[in-house]
């Protein structure tokens, strides 16, 4: 082994950096590819151009190791599943034609494959690939990426550290394969995985690693006795092997708890640890297992996943009681860098003020090694820099943007009668029935239709000045016309306008709302080549002027049928931001809610009779800590009443949410009391409907039969099957047909012979249980 931890200086590090390039030069790249425009070697020095560049930033930062393999051409958890040769058998005859398509054959789908499932990784928008595995499923070691990206490293003259999903980790994120026994559970493959693993890292020293860090996320969630055991295990055998570099385990987005001492004990040479937000409780629970005598300590202390500069002076006394706890304490951010913006510097239509407080991945590389400087050699060294951050810090806490007092007096008079609808939802459906008049298995999208070539050009051309305001707004109306045009021949029953108007389901209302504060080059990786600008949420919240009523109003006036009114709902807006740190979340969520409750009564107002609020974050930003979640699903199914309980009983209240693990969060679906919640079911296999079936849900439902995030076109064949699967779980009268998200990401192509299906399909299963009646 190498890298054995000894007194010396404090180093600066991070776990993982943004991928996309300054001007997300990689999903050009990676599109071009899959568009057939790009050649699999200009995609590649692609790559590695934007590694480089990366490796370059750190560096001229002062870091003084940087990570390596938490690149990754579209997610970090496939990586793993090719690194330790996990190809479910429907790919392997892909991969094995063309390793790169077959890569990403598994990521998006093809015609003839389904993709693997995609979720929510954690607590976070960041979106993984589910691993299927199986009680056959043979492991083999592939580390020909982590070793080719830690040799560019090393030979560009930097200190590396190959970063890895750790095997726990790994084998709790994956599922089974659909046919697996009851009785199998990833976790049982552990015996089966290490030794691959241990031919990973000894290729790793080969090639030069003094240490690798192999992140164990899922160990700061509550895991039961057998899974600690299991870690304890595994942590000791992969301790002893010896020809291995020194490991760090890293861990972060909560406190550790149970598991710290699982991990203090073993045979590892050190720990990364989070101390930002409910992980600063590792401080304490550190020093009470004695800390890490003869240890490495990586300390997390600057905040990974939010935007706000770090409290130097804070950290760097949190830092100061570490030194008592480990042989050698360093500096880095909470987790990954990939969960924020890459420089806050190119924000120049900010304000200079709002500037000073905010910290995106190239600000938090400075401030991670300030504050190793300042361990180094004392804090008199960076004077100048702790000046500058107090001043920063007494800026943002007595700025007028922060504080607005009717918003705060109007959250204080809020009731609990003012989160409840007027009616209960038995009574609301029937005047919900006879008002639209809907058949059986209702037909319907989720939102967002495809932006067009014409729609970007125009908005590109309004940003630059070559239209003007009317001619941008006639192009949306055009886009509106087509849209609603082609529902009403495909015959959907449940119409949308598309939101041809809007960038992104976040953005487009942060930026029509006070308080918020937008970027132009805010990009923050959602999954693969989706990228979203999450807005940054400053201060108090309200609504100065309807939002969509115009657009939505339009629509309906082309047409009888009903067309949905779409909004965002207050926690996806609150977890698609960058949330304010100086009040508690609840706050922040009745606030939003509050301006949502002026638009949803303004679209009421206007004649729209069902009106969709998006939820897909609820599930997301559950806490990780079973303790910590009834309080957050309290604030937040009744920020979603808030906004949406003011309405009529014959005014239809519908919900979405997608690509999450919603058996947590089943009761707090009942909660919310929408009439209709449409989820994603289609990768899944219908896995909510049983769930939701098993709980005896008693609204309406919609599981999606189309997955939107791969390009594959189901046949109607696939989705009636989809259908009746659907219908063994939940009754006719209360089944959707939809496909699983917004269509926004797909081309036209794809939409229209897709809803065309399902179109068909819900027709085909009418006539089936028209034949049954009979």
């Amino acid at each position: 082994m190498s890298g054995q931890p000894t007194a010396s200086t404090t180093r600066a590090t991070v776990y993982g950096y943004p991928r996309q390039g300054a001007r997300r030069e990689l999903k050009r790249a990676v599109e071009g590819y899959w568009q057939g425009r790009v050649s699999a070697e200009a995609l590649r020095a692609t790559a590695a151009g934007l590694r480089r560049e990366n490796w370059r930033q750190l560096a001229q930062a002062g870091i003084d190791e940087v990570p390596t393999g938490d690149f990754s051409l579209y997610d970090h958890v496939l990586d793993t599943s090719v690194m330790v040769g996990a190809i479910p058998g429907r790919y392997r005859a892909a991969v094995a034609a063309d390793a790169l398509d077959g890569y990403f054959a598994m990521a998006r789908g093809a015609q003839d494959l389904a993709p693997l499932e995609m979720t929510k990784w954690f607590d976070t928008n960041y979106h993984y690939l589910v691993p299927e595995l199986a009680a056959d499923t043979v492991f083999t070691a592939d580390p020909t990426r982590q070793v080719a990206e830690l040799r560019e490293a090393i030979e560009q003259g930097h200190r590396a550290r190959p970063v890895l999903l750790g095997p726990i980790s790994y084998l709790l994120l994956a599922k089974p394969v659909l046919d697996a026994s009851p009785l199998f559970e990833p976790i049982n493959l552990i015996n089966r995985l290490l030794p691959v693993y241990g031919q990973i890292l000894a290729a790793l020293r080969a090639a030069g690693a003094e240490w690798v860090q192999l992140d164990e996320p899922a160990l700061v969630q509550d895991q039961p006795e057998a899974i600690l055991g299991t870690a304890a295990r595994a942590y000791r055998d992969l301790g002893r092997l010896t020809d291995r570099p020194s490991i760090l385990v890293a861990s972060y987005f909560d406190r550790l708890g149970a598991a710290l001492p699982v991990l203090a004990k073993a045979p590892i040479e050190g720990l990364a640890l989070d101390f930002t937000g409910p992980a600063a409780a590792n401080l304490d629970a550190l020093a009470a297992v004695g800390g890490l005598p003869g240890k490495r300590l990586v300390a997390g202390v600057v905040d990974g996943r939010n935007i706000w500069i770090n409290d130097l002076a804070k950290s760097l006394a949190t830092l100061g009681t570490l030194l008592g706890l480990a042989d050698r304490v360093d500096v880095a951010a909470s987790c990954s860098l990939l969960h924020v913006p890459l420089d806050a510097a190119a924000e120049r239509d900010l304000d200079p003020q709002v500037t000073r407080w905010l910290a995106f991945a190239r600000q938090k590389s400075t401030e991670i090694s300030t504050l190793a400087r300042g361990m180094n050699q004392g804090p008199d060294t960076i004077r100048a820099e702790l000046a500058a951050n107090r001043a920063a810090l007494s800026s943002r806490a007595g700025s007028a943007l922060t504080r607005d007092v009717a918003v705060r007096a109007r959250v204080e008079a809020v009731t609990e009668a003012d989160a409840r609808r007027s009616q209960p939802y038995p009574e609301r459906s029937v005047a919900q029935r006879a008002k639209l008049g809907l058949p059986l298995l209702p037909t319907t999208t989720i939102g967002s239709f495809p932006q067009t070539a014409e729609l970007r050009t125009a908005r590109a051309d309004l940003r630059a000045g070559r239209i003007d305001a009317a001619g941008y707004e006639e192009r949306v109306a055009a886009e509106i016309r087509e849209v609603i045009a082609f529902q009403e021949a495909a015959g959907l029953d449940v119409l949308v306008h598309g939101e041809a108007e809007r960038n992104d389901m976040v953005q487009y209302f942060a930026e029509q709302l006070n308080g918020y504060l937008a970027t132009q080059h805010g990009w923050v990786q959602s999954y693969g080549t989706r990228y979203v600008r999450p807005g940054i949420l400053a201060g108090d919240v309200s609504r100065p002027a309807p939002m969509t009523v115009r657009w939505t109003s339009y629509a309906q006036s082309l047409t009888a049928k009903p067309v949905k009114g779409m909004l965002t709902g207050p926690v996806t807006m609150l977890a698609w931001s960058f949330v304010r740190d100086d009040q508690p979340a609840a706050d922040t969520a009745r606030q939003v809610a509050l301006a949502l409750r002026d638009e949803v009564a303004d679209l009421e107002a206007a004649g729209v009779a069902v009106i969709q609020v998006d939820e897909p974050a609820l599930r997301e930003t559950l806490p990780l800590r079973a303790a910590a979640r009834p309080a957050y699903l309290d604030w937040a199914t009744e920020a979603f009443r808030l906004a949406t309980s003011g309405v009529r009983p014959d005014t239809q209240i519908h919900t979405h949410m997608c690509y999450a693990e919603f058996g947590d969060i089943i009761e707090a679906i009942d909660a919310i009391d929408a009439d209709v919640i449409s989820l994603e079911a289609a990768r899944s296999r219908m896995e909510i409907a049983r769930q939701l079936a098993g709980v005896g849900y008693p609204r309406e439902v919609g599981p999606g039969v189309y997955d939107i995030h791969s390009p594959r076109v189901p046949g109607a064949d696939e989705v009636t099957s989809m259908l009746r699967t659907g219908l063994e779980a939940i009754p006719a009268a209360r089944l959707w047909a939809n496909p699983d998200c917004g269509l926004k990401t797909r081309g036209w192509s794809e939409v229209r012979a897709s809803v065309e299906n399902i179109v068909s399909a819900a027709r085909t299963v009418r006539e089936d249980l028209a034949e049954v009646v009979s």
